[in-house]
């Protein structure tokens, strides 16, 4: 019978066993350098390319703008209703000298019960090089992007974000108060507070813009009733807080954005409108009392007479109509972007 037998010198110390984690791989998405899914693929030299690239396209000749993207494919996939954001793409699209073709949910086999994939698939075996894509469920772009490695423009996915609007957003936000100014750094926004007031639970606006603009020194003040402000948002990054006092809120802000109420998201919710109203609805005296200098913005449609008054959103403060056409330029930027940049290297695009 044979033994065996572990000596240990004297000197030696038991070794503690070590347990390693294995680091976490990066996300693989974009798969894709043209796509933009979120706010946060884009480096703060990639926000200053796009708007830099966004002001010289908008002051090119038309007739010169018009052969950037002559002929080029985009194919716009839109699961949900849209005026700004549908209208704007295309018109960006187009004045690139592109060619579009719009796929709505209630105009192709979607409406049969064709998957997102399948249609992805389809489009992209049709010749379309980008796809612009909203959807109603959160992480559908990163879905089709997986799956057709084309360059996807998520123009609102769900309850998740708005990538393209927080550009616009702020593109419209420096044109006030730092005008001119196209290159950002983590100072260009320093000492500004912009306050997001109202659905912020349900808003992919909000969402973006909270993800863009603390990187530029920016503090993102959330106001709104619990039901639709969780006090978990403070935690959603660096430079957001929470405050259920509009007025208080108002006071320390430069930048008021107003969100739509979405009845269709409000189900279930313990929500009183004519008391959020009361607390919450942006009014003219509201509005010279606490924050006379105040930009107000807000995404859109607007419901006039809930969560803003006619006379603050047609009034001088008011910056709305303006990122209606800052989104055009801004798209244009994005557009030509996804369709300059080359695939990566063993991509199927």
């Amino acid at each position: 019978m044979l033994r065996y037998e572990v000596r240990m010198s004297p000197a030696a110390t038991p070794v503690r066993r070590q347990l390693h984690t294995p680091p976490v791989d990066p996300s693989p998405f974009p798969h894709h350098p043209g796509s933009l899914l979120s706010a946060s693929d884009l480096s703060l030299e990639g926000v200053s390319h796009i708007l830099d690239r966004a002001t010289a396209l908008e002051n090119m000749d038309p007739l010169l703008r018009d052969r950037i993207l002559a002929k080029r494919r985009v194919a716009l996939l839109f699961y949900e209703s849209s005026t700004r954001t549908r209208t704007s793409f295309e018109l960006a699209a187009k004045s690139l000298g592109a060619d579009t073709a719009l796929v709505s949910s209630l105009s192709s086999s979607i409406e049969k019960g064709e998957s997102l994939k399948d249609t992805g698939l389809t489009l992209r075996a049709l010749g379309a090089e980008t796809i612009i894509l909203r959807h109603n469920s959160s992480g559908a772009a990163w879905l089709l992007e997986a799956e057709t490695r084309l360059p996807i423009l998520n123009a609102g996915d769900g309850m998740h974000e708005h990538p393209t609007q927080a550009l616009l957003d702020l593109r419209t936000i420096l044109a006030h108060l730092r005008a001119g100014l196209t290159t950002v750094t983590a100072e260009t926004l320093a000492g500004v507070t912009v306050m997001i007031v109202g659905d912020i639970l349900h808003s992919r606006v909000a969402r973006s813009n909270m993800l863009l603009l603390p990187r530029m020194g920016a503090r993102v003040l959330l106001c709104g009733p619990k039901e639709l402000l969780p006090e978990l948002a403070a935690a959603a990054g660096p430079g957001i807080t929470v405050e259920r006092d509009l007025e208080a809120a108002l006071r320390q802000s430069q930048v008021v954005m107003m969100l739509r109420i979405q009845a269709e998201r409000l189900a279930g919710l313990q929500l009183d409108l004519d008391e959020y109203k009361a607390k919450y609805q942006l009014t003219g005296p509201r509005l010279a009392t606490h924050a006379p200098r105040a930009l107000v913005l807000h995404p859109g449609p607007i419901i006039r007479g809930l969560e803003i008054t006619a006379g603050v959103a047609d009034g001088s403060q008011s910056a709305i109509l303006e990122q209606v056409r800052n989104g055009v330029a801004i798209r244009m930027a994005v557009v030509e972007r996804a369709l300059s940049a080359a695939p990566k290297q063993g991509g199927r695009a």
